[in-house]
């Protein structure tokens, strides 16, 4: 079967994440992806070696995991960008590509003669996608900026943790990752307008406007209804039904009921407290509210009586919404997880069979799929060179001797 971009042909000058999981995330949907490298420093993500504390680094047959996952479904062509010949084979490669993708900071490009008013000279249908940290415009498009710089001035700090507790730190490149899904949206709508209307442009995509859209809710009550303060206390939940709570095997589970007076007769019946059904303190949703320290304190209480699993045999049986909380070890073997792909096998050609991220979308007829694991530097130059650019081994013998490739 065919793949949604089987065909295209994107040109991915990005570093470090959110660029390069965009054009990983085409790469999944078919497109063909060359990763343009500079010749003797290459993508600084191959080099890290913590992030977080974290260590990261040969963890993959030697090679690094965060270059590996954000790159995979990739060539990889390495060149001295500072050299008019590596210029060149640049615009050459423009002439037969349908996106060139960049996420360094404004004017970068520019400066480098790698700008969309040069480029799209090359090609008058070229997609030129900017992903950068703050968007286009404003007082601080040219500043530099990261996945936390963008998590810290989106606001999302402030929704993490409890009310009394200082702004919250949101791991994992939530703002790169956002980010990254936003650009690569944005390439395929774009490619869809081309298709319709025959009309090639630019786009942009940043971390914090990545960031504003996810909080979609909290930013819209707030914008609309005035509403703050979204942080809660989970002994002091308004509504005890959409709250988390410890199991006898110290795990967790949720849950999440945004209609709690429909549910409370199952879970009253799942959890065996039918005798407080009725209760005045706790019949329905506003009695609940009133008497919320003291329900939860309760339901801690019942809770701690069974394990998860064992919870999670009754609220099945009983109609009850709910949700096991995850740690990253519990969520990689989740059967729901696996069997819908999210995460999924790859047989990696120096780590063997590993466990990697899958899609988060499936397509019946143009199915996602990794087709690669991500390139060494340079590795695929020559192969590049050779069979699109139908350069000589001569001519590449030569840029390499002047240090172009």
């Amino acid at each position: 079967m065919p793949s949604i971009l089987e065909g295209i042909r994107v040109l991915d000058w990005t570093i470090f994440q959110q660029g390069p999981v965009a054009t990983a995330l085409l790469g999944d949907m078919g497109a063909e992806v060359i990763k343009i490298e500079e010749r003797g420093v290459g993508d600084p993500a191959r080099g890290m070696m913590k992030v977080i504390g974290a260590i990261i680094s040969q963890a993959v047959g030697g090679r690094n995991a965060y270059y590996e996952n954000n790159n995979r479904n990739k060539r990889c062509i390495a060149l001295d960008l500072t050299k008019p010949q590596a210029k060149e084979i640049i615009y050459q490669l423009v002439e037969k590509s349908d996106v060139f993708v960049q996420n360094f900071r404004k004017g970068v490009a520019e400066r480098m003669g790698m700008g969309y008013k040069t480029l799209s000279k090359y090609n008058s249908r070229l997609i030129y996608a900017s992903a950068s940290g703050w968007g286009p415009e404003g007082p601080d498009a040219s500043e530099p900026s990261a996945d936390y710089t963008g998590i810290a001035r989106s606001g999302i700090m402030s929704l993490a943790g409890e009310p009394d507790m200082p702004p919250q730190m949101v791991q994992g490149g939530l703002g790169d990752q956002t980010g990254a899904i936003m650009t690569a949206f944005g390439i395929v709508s774009a490619l869809l307008a081309r298709e319709r209307f025959g009309v090639a442009q630019e786009l942009n995509a940043s971390i914090l406007g990545g960031l504003v859209y996810l909080q979609s809710v909290p930013v819209s009550m707030n914008l609309m209804a005035g509403v703050t303060g979204f942080r809660t206390y989970r002994s002091k939940a308004g509504n005890p039904l959409w709250n988390h709570y410890r199991c006898k095997d110290d795990k967790w589970i949720a849950l999440s009921h945004l209609q709690p007076d429909k549910f409370w007769p199952n879970i009253c019946k799942a959890m065996d407290i039918c005798h407080l059904q009725n209760d005045s303190r706790f019949a329905n949703l506003e009695a609940r509210d009133r008497n919320r320290q003291e329900f939860i304190k309760l339901l801690d209480g019942v809770f701690a009586t069974k394990t998860r699993d064992e919870w999670i045999k009754l609220f099945k049986g009983n109609g009850v919404m709910y949700a096991r909380v995850n740690s990253f070890a519990d969520m990689k073997d989740d059967p729901q997880v696996i069997a819908n792909n999210y995460i999924t096998e790859f047989d990696h050609p120096t780590g063997g069979k590993l466990k990697v991220m899958g899609h988060p979308i499936t397509f019946a007829k143009t199915p996602m799929k990794i087709q690669r694991e991500a390139p060494e530097f340079g590795q695929h130059t020559e192969e590049i060179l050779t069979e699109i650019l139908g350069y000589s081994w001569e001519q590449i013998e030569e840029m390499r001797g002047a240090g172009v490739i």
